[in-house]
């Protein structure tokens, strides 16, 4: 089996770092929300709300998580839990 190469003709996609640490910030975001939200809707106690509350409170505040993305996961806990 052979590697194949890019040649340096061909263009390269680039990011700057501070763009890669941003990408990479937001995706754990997503990650830590995700999973606190999981928990919540698996478990359905007042702990696993308070935890997602938090998170997704955190994250925003510390510019990880889009006011879009906030704002889904508060109409999602807006629903009743069955």
């Amino acid at each position: 089996m052979q590697a194949q190469h890019q040649s340096s003709s061909e263009l390269k996609a680039t990011t700057s770092p501070v763009e890669g640490t941003q990408a990479a910030r937001h995706l754990m975001a997503i990650r830590i929300v995700g999973t606190a939200l999981f928990n919540y809707q698996v478990q359905k106690t007042a702990d696993a709300r308070i935890r997602l509350e938090s998170v997704t409170s955190m994250a925003q505040l510390l510019g990880d998580l889009t006011a879009r993305e906030a704002a889904l996961v508060s109409k999602l806990l807006a629903k009743p839990i069955r």
